[in-house]
């Protein structure tokens, strides 16, 4: 089969480990890299040609395949310019700062036909995450009555804690704290995985209700945000994402008419989330708030692997994006900002 040339634009810890992903695919071929911190413009180790600008990378290196993880005031526009350049394009979560970055892509994505487009919506590839949503679609456990989830880590910027005028810092290093570069806080950063995985648990939600606060770390973003979210249908989830979670948390408790999935920890490049694993518990009318349950653990993390493997599938058969397309990264986009809106007073500062 085809042999695709693949770039990478923005090399940090993401940027690095989707290259060890691309490396392992027998048909993906790591072409170029391109990073602000490479001294020099261009330069050329062994097969791999390293840029400053992904501009440049773009223009110079012959891709067929263009991987984006920079900063999300960057992001869209170097996933248009792929995009404009003939390339198929995988780009991280978020799709942007704004609905509206995510909108100017769809457009050129719309002009580029035939080219795949699809975002890191990572968790999705959890085995744990997979499994639950396997059970949840095939009716075993009955519908969805409601969802609680929890998402949050300790801090929002590396440790030791950097000096107070580099918490304004607009660079590489500190970016997210910074409202004009990342568009938001701990919700879009982190967050944004909790909510892509509520609407593919419940659906689309129509009803928003919020609290976002900065009150603790004082960033330029959100180090809190607490949503009460309803679909049509009355399924209700609570969410809370959150920067001053000290012992970092995943958890997200599926409750069905017949039982509830339950997801805890989940593998990550940290480990600090604890065992990832599912509880499945059945419920019975007789089991007087103690019934049966299974637990299953794993202990490998395939979603890094298996997200890019299927991401160079569907360019190889031509097949539709479906997860982490364009369509579902607006509609996650769309509910974040729809409880950044909520939340009148964070809306006017």
């Amino acid at each position: 089969m085809k042999s695709l040339r693949a770039g990478i634009a923005g090399y940090g810890v993401v940027g690095e480990r989707r290259h060890k992903v691309i490396d392992e695919h027998p048909n993906l071929c790591l072409a170029a890299i391109a990073d602000l911190k490479f001294d020099e413009k261009t330069r050329v180790e062994g097969e791999v040609s390293y840029f400053k600008k992904y501009q440049d990378m773009i223009d110079d290196a012959g891709l067929d395949v263009l991987f984006v993880s920079l900063p999300n005031d960057v992001a869209p526009d170097a996933t248009i310019a792929g995009l404009e350049a003939g390339c198929h394009v995988f780009c991280e979560k978020p799709p942007g700062r704004t609905v509206d970055d995510v909108k100017r892509v769809i457009a050129a994505e719309q002009r580029a036909d035939g080219l795949k487009l699809k975002y890191g919506f990572n968790h999705r590839y959890h085995d744990s995450v997979r499994e639950a949503l396997r059970i949840a679609k095939s009716g075993e456990l009955g519908t969805v009555v409601n969802i609680r989830g929890v998402y949050g880590k300790s801090a929002m910027i590396p440790w030791p804690r950097p000096s107070a005028p580099s918490l304004n810092y607009s660079g590489e290093r500190f970016w997210r704290t910074n409202r004009a570069v990342a568009g938001g806080g701990i919700l879009l950063d982190q967050g944004i995985h909790m909510v892509d995985l509520m609407r593919a648990f419940a659906g689309e939600f129509s009803n928003v209700k919020s609290f976002v606060r900065n009150s603790h770390w004082k960033h330029d973003v959100e180090d809190n945000a607490y949503a009460l979210l309803e679909t049509k249908d009355g399924v209700v989830a609570m969410l809370h994402s959150t920067a001053t979670q000290w012992r970092h948390r995943f958890s997200l408790e599926v409750f069905l008419t017949e039982g509830a999935l339950i997801l805890s920890g989940i593998l990550s490049g940290t480990k600090s989330y604890g065992q990832e694993q599912l509880t499945i518990v059945y419920r019975d009318d007789a089991d007087q708030g103690n019934p049966q349950e299974t637990t299953q653990t794993y202990i490998r993390d395939n979603s890094w692997r298996d997200e890019i493997f299927e991401f160079a599938d569907l360019i190889l058969n031509d097949r539709p994006v479906e997860i982490g397309s364009s369509a579902e990264a607006l509609k996650t986009m769309q509910l974040v900002y729809d409880i950044y809106r909520a939340d009148a007073e964070w809306q006017s500062a």
